[in-house]
């Protein structure tokens, strides 16, 4: 005689052989290495990286934006939520066990009573107790429950990864604007310090025009000099404030109680990055992690979107007693058994189209994928590209900061001297300006730039 299965040892197996959730694929090919010129040497992997610019003060500020930052924190708060919903898509995967009971009393008030009523004339009150334990549960024949909980499981790996890059993102805007303040707050005292020159110059064309040696369209020159100068000093102080201010929030604080950092702005040094190679870039960023998660959430949606156009089995079993007194609750157990067979019939098209949703919101996520790859390539090739130009300039700019600072202090002492006009040192005084201003600047994009590689890198993230 051969062996029977029974119905729920059929649906198990046919339900254990289902395929797996597999992860996505992009269909894309890295390329071998970066076309902008980098270190050969391999990637590190920095996780503190904000601490390789050599300032305790950005090392602190930094502390407290993870502690203090509110973008950080809802983004904490919806990896919890996502957390609980793994955890409620895992619990259809397991039988639902429910316990009940029951006191019920019926009295009837006045009158004979009527058939639907237990209580009568003869007998006013009737007394009924019953307790009940229930088990149900829903074979998982087409695998649509698993896949459900593959999809909440890549959601909170979504979700995670997007915490990581709002994270990442916030220590890089923190470490881009405490360089931004230090840069303005330097570009301000060059700017009062050339005012300060201006004046100096001032005092003497304003001399040499007393003496009859100096025109009155010099002094005119000058004076429009000196101004131009004020009006400069302002400006930077302002953009400088503004900048603080714009710290401030990122630590999630108003600026009040943010103390102006006494650091200079040549305390930041920036390190030598090694970019590796370009593949690396998939498991190093998490917004590419995201996206992928994403895309694995999605495939699994449209498996669950597809077993619900099938039909589902539903096996229950309950345990119960009931008495007429709570002292004979136990006295009278019973059982029941129930399998329930459910299948779609006409839904106007419901549920084809959640399927089709479904599908099309898997090719969207697929591109969406696609596109963060591409992206992530390109900030690491414009991280290097703008460092190697940088690099370059800035040799050169130290090279024209030099001559002008001599070429300055030349025509100073020969205009003092009566051997040279005035034009000559107003010309000398604005270009030493803007190369001391120019050289500031191109500090600040250097520490930009290298702000950026450590983010379009990863920032030192690596997947779990």
């Amino acid at each position: 005689m051969k062996p029977r299965l029974s119905l729920l040892t059929v649906c198990l197996m046919l339900s254990a052989c289902a395929s797996p959730v597999q992860r996505p694929d992009s269909g894309l090919q890295p390329p071998a290495a970066w076309q902008s010129p980098h270190s050969d040497a391999p990637a590190r992997h920095d996780a503190q990286w904000w601490t390789q610019f050599g300032s305790p003060e950005l090392d602190r500020l930094i502390e407290q934006a993870r502690l203090g930052s509110h973008d950080l924190a809802a983004a904490m708060a919806r990896v919890r939520q996502a957390r609980a919903a793994t955890v409620i898509a895992g619990g259809s995967q397991l039988p639902e066990i429910k316990a009940g009971g029951n006191a019920n009393r019926q009295k009837l008030l006045r009158g004979n009573g009527y058939s639907q009523l237990d209580a009568d004339n003869s007998n006013k009150a009737v007394d009924y107790f019953d307790a009940s334990l229930s088990a149900s549960y829903e074979i998982d024949f087409w695998g649509g429950k698993r896949a459900s909980r593959d999809s909440a499981r890549f959601s909170l790996q979504a979700s995670e990864s997007d915490r990581a890059t709002v994270e990442l993102t916030l220590l890089g805007n923190v470490a881009d604007t405490y360089a931004q303040t230090l840069s303005l707050r330097e570009r301000s005292r060059i700017a009062e310090l050339n005012l300060t020159n201006a004046r100096s110059v001032l005092k003497l064309v304003q001399t040499r025009f007393d003496a009859g040696s100096a025109t009155a369209l010099e002094l005119a020159q000058q004076k429009s000099l000196v101004a131009a100068q004020e009006r400069q000093v302002p400006l930077v102080q302002q953009q400088a404030q503004e900048a603080l201010i714009s710290l401030a929030v990122l630590l999630g604080q108003p600026v009040q109680a943010l103390a102006p950092s006494p650091e200079p702005f040549d305390r930041l040094t920036w390190p030598t990055i090694a970019a590796g190679v370009p593949s690396d870039l998939l498991s190093r960023r998490p917004d590419i992690a995201r996206a992928e998660a994403q895309l694995a959430a999605a495939e699994a949606d449209v498996n669950v979107a597809r077993a619900a156009m099938l039909p589902t089995v539903t096996l229950t079993a309950q345990l119960g007693s009931g008495a007429n007194r709570f002292s004979n609750l136990l006295r009278s157990p019973f059982y029941n058994l129930t399998a329930g067979l459910a299948a779609p019939i006409f839904n106007n098209g419901r549920l084809g189209a959640e399927r089709d949703k479904a599908t099309a919101r898997q090719e969207e996520l697929l591109e969406t994928y696609r596109g963060a790859i591409v992206s992530g390539f390109a900030d690491v090739e414009k991280a290097l590209n703008s460092i190697q130009g940088l690099d370059e300039q800035r040799q050169w700019q130290t090279e024209e900061l030099n001559q002008a600072q001599t070429a300055f202090n030349i025509a100073q002492s020969r205009y003092q001297a009566g051997a040279e006009d005035l034009l000559t040192v107003l010309e000398t005084q604005r270009t030493l300006y803007a190369a001391q201003d120019s050289n500031v600047q191109l500090r600040l994009s250097r520490l930009q730039a290298s702000i950026a590689l450590y983010k379009a890198l990863g920032g030192g993230w690596r997947a779990l």
